[in-house]
């Protein structure tokens, strides 16, 4: 039983597809190695091809190569950006450590300063180094002075006037004056 209207085909090969390119296949004109004499013959030499016909062909081919040469420089110019940004990213990165290395030495001898003057605040240590380094004394009674005063408290008017000074600029002090302020 067959199905004319399917789409199968019933042959031994597959029907050939053709491409949608084909490229053009130049045919040049075979030499001929019969030596040609002077006499016009009725057969029509074939045509020369013209050099004109032939440079754009390599004009083509030399166009073609340059723009491969040209893309694979750009390319090589991509890449070097690339490793030049991240060789540039990595020595910021290592300056930072160096930087956070530093800050945390600078902190610990800080705490460690902080903690030596705490030690020193002690005030048996800060009796002896006066007394030591710079000859002081404790004060003896009869190097006392003591002074009675009197327990009111007393409030006296401020004799001065009190004189604001204007903070406005030059356009304020016009519109004041046009005002009448």
């Amino acid at each position: 039983m067959a199905y004319y209207n399917s789409k199968y085909q019933y042959e031994t090969s597959p029907r050939k597809i053709k491409p949608e390119y084909e490229p053009r296949v130049k045919k040049y004109p075979k030499k001929s190695t019969a030596k040609r004499s002077n006499k016009t013959t009725s057969k029509v030499a074939p045509k020369k091809q013209s050099k004109k016909q032939a440079k754009p062909v390599q004009k083509s081919k030399l166009n073609h190569k340059v723009k491969i040469v040209f893309l694979v420089a750009i390319g090589f110019a991509i890449l070097f950006a690339i490793s030049y940004r991240n060789s540039v990213i990595n020595e910021k990165f290592s300056e930072i450590k160096n930087l956070k290395s530093n800050l945390a030495a600078i902190e610990k001898e800080n705490e460690q300063l902080e903690v030596s003057i705490e030690n020193g605040l002690n005030l048996k240590s800060i009796e002896q180094s006066a007394k030591e380094l710079l000859g002081m004394q404790k004060l003896e009674n009869s190097q006392k002075v003591y002074v009675t005063l009197p327990k009111q408290d007393y409030i006296e008017p401020a004799s001065e006037e009190i004189v604001e000074e204007d903070n406005t600029n030059w356009f304020e002090k016009i519109i004041n004056f046009i005002t009448g302020k």
